[in-house]
């Protein structure tokens, strides 16, 4: 090597330096360059501080589980953090979204929000969550009626920490496929390349074609993403979302929710417990609720 060319230090040393810190106190976990922790402390303990930068994280579950709640949950706490989050949908206009958000942090039932029908005391919370929520880096990006390749390239230019996409069934056709399946594994295989290539966490929302609500034990598992497979084998993280309560009213405890990590490319699987607010949209960690 010519003495005229500086020699660069090789990337791992930079990795060992990280651990070596973490070892020693001086730096906690979140604060790893590539995390984008989720804001609930169970999920982040069991994923080793949170979502990573560049992976793709696909959440499924149940229709009416919670899954849209839960993902603007994440996104609402990463944006508290002082982090960008942005949020493409293409369930729910925007207007509709904040309504969401309204009633998720202001802690107030959605109906009477969109009926008016305030307390004094719900109408000064919900002033100040929107207090609270103008001040957030929080984005909406638009899904519908776009062409498959304006989605993609929206999503590829985002720089936030966290994106979140709501959800893999409504994304504009790829192109000519043979099947729906086809066409969503497509999807799945872009977005991981989106999110290799990026700086963000790409949260995808996705239904689960292969589920059967009447099996033995009908709690998410990785097959039932469907896709040809590409959500089990392409995503670094798989979520899912299960309440008792849905298939077992006898059994299952009102608003007890389980997050099942079935597949994690960096560590631990397992379960965590959190609950559902039902009337707020809100969901809270069972060992460290929101104060």
């Amino acid at each position: 090597m010519s003495p005229d060319i500086p020699r660069r230090a090789h990337p791992i040393a930079d990795v060992v330096g990280r651990v070596d810190q973490r070892l020693s106190g001086e730096r906690k976990e979140a604060a790893d360059g590539d995390a984008v922790p989720t804001g609930f402390p169970s999920v982040d303990r069991i994923l080793g501080g949170g979502f990573r930068r560049r992976d793709l994280i696909a959440l499924g579950g149940d229709v009416g589980v919670g899954k849209s709640s839960f993902a603007l949950a994440v996104a609402l706490r990463v944006a508290e953090r002082g982090e960008s989050a942005a949020v493409m949908t293409g369930e729910m206009d925007e207007e509709r979204m904040w309504e969401r958000a309204l009633a998720l942090e202001g802690r107030v039932r959605l109906d009477d929000l969109r009926r008016g029908r305030l307390s004094d005391e719900s109408r000064a919370g919900l002033g100040a969550a929107a207090v609270r929520l103008r001040e957030r880096p929080l984005v909406w990006l638009p899904m519908a009626g776009e062409r498959f390749s304006d989605v993609m390239s929206r999503l590829g230019s985002t720089d936030a920490a966290l994106t979140v996409v709501d959800y893999l069934q409504l994304l504009p056709p790829a192109g000519r496929v043979r099947d729906h399946a086809e066409e969503m594994a497509t999807a799945v295989r872009r977005l991981k390349e989106i999110a290799s290539a990026s700086n963000t966490a790409l949260l995808l929302i996705s239904q689960l074609p292969g589920h059967d609500p009447k099996r033995r034990d009908p709690r998410p598992a990785l097959d039932d993403f469907g896709a040809l497979g590409a959500i089990k084998y392409h995503a670094d993280v798989v979520l899912g979302l299960y309440r008792e309560e849905m298939y077992n009213l006898q059994r299952g405890v009102e608003g007890a929710t389980e997050v099942i990590v079935a597949k994690n490319r960096h560590g631990n699987t397992g379960f965590v417990d959190l609950y559902f607010y039902r009337e707020w949209m809100r969901f809270e960690d069972m060992i460290d609720p929101d104060r």
